[in-house]
């Protein structure tokens, strides 16, 4: 049994996976290192991962059960998430077509499913096409974030409770991203704005473009305390830049980094992202 092997991507977090072939139904003593390191490196690169839909599908519930995509997202109803810039036809669309004002909403820092009541656990995202430069994710520690963050920041954050709400980040794109249909499934939830990871005990910031306001604080203030947690997470030293290639697939945990898309030529160079999401265990704020 070949066992999977683990180098580190950046001082603080993230790791790149090989030896490991995740097409294939893992052994329990190779699935129980992967959870390790998902623990101790909360993002892992697999590269050379060609996955069918369904074979990202059995790889993923084995980190628990999947959300079902949500109204209005291209896979609605699914387990899967269709990140593309290609329509049904097989066309590329144009720059301000619905699928490339998603990817310009999702190029804000963000943590998946902040803005349902119980959040997202984790993702996994495959690359089945991409542009020859740009489109990059790029994925920034919130738990570095953390720990460096400075005791007067943190006395003003810790137990406190954000709203989150979709239209947060779809509104700075376009107002009428939104649909009526995701406004009337999808309102504003509180989240926590520090998360404590059981399987290490380690703290993480938990704030996004989903975020807009703070229970109990003035909206501008709370508008402001928001950016300057997320500008402070999210300088050089705390990202990973990933650059795609064909077949990687990356897995992350929402709990612990914060992600975003990079722009490309949407008009142009075809790209097609396949994402699964696997469901959080309880929201983060019981009423």
């Amino acid at each position: 049994m070949q066992m999977p092997e683990f180098e580190p991507l950046h001082p603080r977090f993230g790791a790149r996976v090989t030896n490991i072939d995740l097409s294939c139904a893992l052994h329990d003593d190779v699935f129980a290192q992967l959870r390790q390191a998902f623990a101790r490196f909360s993002l892992l690169v697999f590269p050379d991962q060609p996955l069918t839909d369904a074979q990202q599908i059995d790889f993923s519930k084995r980190f628990g059960p999947l959300e079902a995509t949500k109204v209005g997202s291209y896979g609605a109803g699914t387990p899967l998430v269709i990140l593309s810039n290609v329509d049904e036809h097989g066309a590329i669309v144009p720059d301000d077509h619905r699928l490339n004002l998603v990817h310009k909403a999702n190029s804000l820092w963000h943590s998946d499913s902040s803005f349902k009541p119980t959040p997202a656990l984790a993702s996994m995202l495959s690359a089945k096409t991409v542009p020859p430069s740009g489109g990059e994710t790029e994925y920034a520690s919130m738990i570095a974030a953390w720990d460096d963050l400075p005791r007067d920041m943190r006395s003003r954050i810790e137990g406190r409770i954000a709203l989150h709400h979709f239209s947060n980040s779809r509104d700075r794109i376009n107002p009428e991203l939104m649909t009526r249909q995701e406004h009337k499934a999808l309102p504003a939830v509180k989240q926590v704005m520090v998360r404590e990871i059981p399987e290490t005990g380690k703290k993480a910031l938990y704030v996004g473009s989903h975020a807009g306001a703070i229970v109990g604080m003035d909206d501008e203030e709370a508008r402001t305390l928001i950016d300057e947690l997320l500008e402070f997470a999210t300088q050089p030293q705390y990202v990973y830049a990933h650059q795609w290639r064909e077949d990687d697939a990356v897995l992350w945990d929402n709990r612990a980094v914060v992600h975003r898309g990079r722009p490309f030529a949407r008009d142009t160079h075809p790209r097609i992202m396949i994402r699964t999401t696997i469901a959080g265990d309880g929201p983060t704020v019981r009423e």
